[in-house]
C-alpha cells in the first residue's frame, strides 16, 4: 500500500508542477488586462480573453516538453512500480 500511496503523491505534485506556470501566466495577464481595463474605462469582454489565451498557449509551448518528459518518467516509474504494487 505504501508504493502506491508514493505513486499517487507524486502524480499529485507532478499535477500542480504543471498546472502552475499556466496558472502563474493567466493570472499575471488577467491582472494586467483588469488594471489596463480600470485605466482607460474600456470593458470590453473580447480584450480579457485573447490576451490570456495567447500567454497561455505561449506558455504551454515552452513549458509543454518539460511536462511531457515529466510525464514520461513518471510513467516509467509507475510500470516498474508494478510488480511491488501487485504483491502488496
Amino acid at each position: 500500500m505504501a508504493e502506491m500511496d508514493a505513486l499517487l503523491r507524486e502524480g499529485l505534485l507532478l499535477a500542480a508542477m504543471l498546472t502552475l506556470p499556466v496558472l502563474t501566466v493567466a493570472t499575471l495577464v488577467g491582472a494586467g488586462v483588469a488594471i489596463l481595463q480600470a485605466a482607460t474605462q474600456i470593458q470590453e469582454q473580447t480584450l480579457t480573453l485573447l490576451p490570456k489565451v495567447l500567454a497561455v498557449g505561449v506558455a504551454l509551448a515552452l513549458f509543454g516538453r518539460y511536462g511531457l518528459t515529466l510525464c514520461a518518467q513518471l510513467m516509467f516509474e509507475v510500470v516498474s512500480r508494478i510488480p511491488a504494487i501487485v504483491r502488496g
